[in-house]
């Protein structure tokens, strides 16, 4: 109440958190000079802010899809940089949901002037949500399996996805719950680092995801022409091991992947795809931070000594999806997605690629800001990721259009 400005998020001030929003100022005094601020608290109390200078158009109005930031945290024209660009006061840490059940509150603030922030003209609250009207979240505990599935609202039949996230385990959901609100059946599956599964298994059995893929396939909601699967970092391999070695998958997408097995030992029915050798001694540590760098610990994957480890994607009959950031800074993922291309071009099979330049390693839904450097889950170390805030924004963008347009065409 009495306040000066009046902030509006249209076209409505609750949407889902990958929804791009215009956020409009009206109230103020013809080209007055006054700062935005984005505010968002995670669940661990942890605070993110962002900011803009802005001068208001001579009928003190602001649109931020046509009005260009003039400083702060990023400039030009940018409709979601208060998003994009959030960052937290604490060093180090990465914006992710947890609890895909409540939504992230983000605070919109206007004050006068292009400094002090001492005035506060006005505020709204846009809720963003990570779980779509209608949309049920189901825990899975059955035989081995530990993941979540997402329905979409309706009878169907949707398209099946199975969405695996990276070395830092857990069971991560917020991507998966975001595809289920965009109307695929997806399962967020959990494989190392989280309940009975330990934070580094001495091998992961290829059986275990074919319990995942047929547990998806008998959801009487889930389409019976195929099954999709998304992967992260070494999520990124799995899916392409999926695709290889598993009936039933029609379509695969691999984000900052490789095209070897990395890390841990595949087990599959009467063969072991065996670790693509490495050696933490080529490790970089910089700094009195003690940031990693892991971009070399890995043997030249042009070497035919490292072969065995290879994954034969060319046996495969699925489509291929391989996206990459060419900032990537924890390891060459644009190199080992060329040879997986590679490859498959050369058996004459049908794949889509793309890399962004300055775009990092954590390619994610759009709108989550980018994280250069965080702790990493198992390893207990801060590693490098890479991006540029703008460049790593747009990619997101575009990624996850191209994922859903993916998997919509071979599902």
């Amino acid at each position: 109440a009495g306040m000066a400005a009046r902030v509006s998020v249209l076209p409505s001030r609750r949407c889902l958190f990958d929804d791009p929003v215009q956020i409009r100022v009206a109230g103020l005094q013809p080209q007055q000079a006054v700062t935005l601020r984005a505010s968002l608290v995670d669940e661990s109390g942890e605070l993110f802010q962002a900011h803009a200078l802005y001068r208001a158009g001579s009928s003190g109005e602001l649109d931020l899809s046509r009005s260009p930031a003039l400083g702060g945290s990023y400039l030009g024209v940018e409709p979601m940089g208060l998003l994009w660009a959030l960052q937290s006061k604490t060093p180090y840490k990465r914006l992710a949901k947890r609890n895909v059940l409540t939504p992230f509150c983000v605070d919109l603030e206007v004050y006068e002037g292009h400094g002090d922030m001492r005035r506060l003209l006005g505020k709204c609250t846009n809720e963003r949500w990570f779980l779509g009207e209608g949309v049920k979240r189901i825990s899975v505990r059955e035989g081995r399996l530990r993941a979540t599935l997402f329905l979409p609202p309706g009878p169907g039949p949707f398209p099946g996805l199975i969405d695996l996230y990276g070395s830092g385990g857990g069971l991560i959901e917020y991507r998966a719950s975001l595809l289920a609100s965009r109307g695929f059946v997806t399962l967020a599956l959990a494989y190392m680092s989280f309940e009975d599964i330990p934070a580094m298994p001495e091998a992961l059995e290829l059986s275990y995801f074919e319990e995942a893929v047929n547990f998806l396939r008998k959801q009487q909601q889930v389409k019976g022409s195929g099954i999709g699967v998304l992967g992260l970092s070494k999520g990124g391999d799995l899916a392409l091991s999926m695709a290889t070695f598993l009936p039933g998958i029609k379509a695969a997408v691999s984000i900052s992947g490789s095209s070897f097995n990395s890390f841990i030992p595949l087990k599959g029915d009467g063969f072991t795809i065996p670790v693509h050798p490495y050696d933490l001694g080529r490790m970089k540590i910089s700094g009195e931070s003690g940031l990693v760098d892991f971009s070399d610990v890995l043997d030249d994957h042009t070497d035919p000594g490292t072969w065995d480890c290879r994954i034969p994607v060319e046996r495969s009959l699925a489509k291929f999806l391989f996206l990459s950031g060419l900032d990537d800074m924890n390891w060459k993922s644009d190199l080992y997605c060329q040879d997986a291309v590679q490859r498959l071009q050369q058996h004459g099979r049908e794949v889509e690629f793309y890399s962004y330049s300055g775009a990092g390693h954590l390619l994610e839904p759009p709108y989550l800001p980018l994280c250069k450097v965080s702790i990493h889950r198992v390893l207990g170390m801060l590693v490098h990721w890479g991006g540029q805030w703008r460049e790593h924004a747009k990619a997101q963008e575009d990624a996850w259009r191209r994922i859903q347009a993916f998997f919509w065409q071979h599902l």
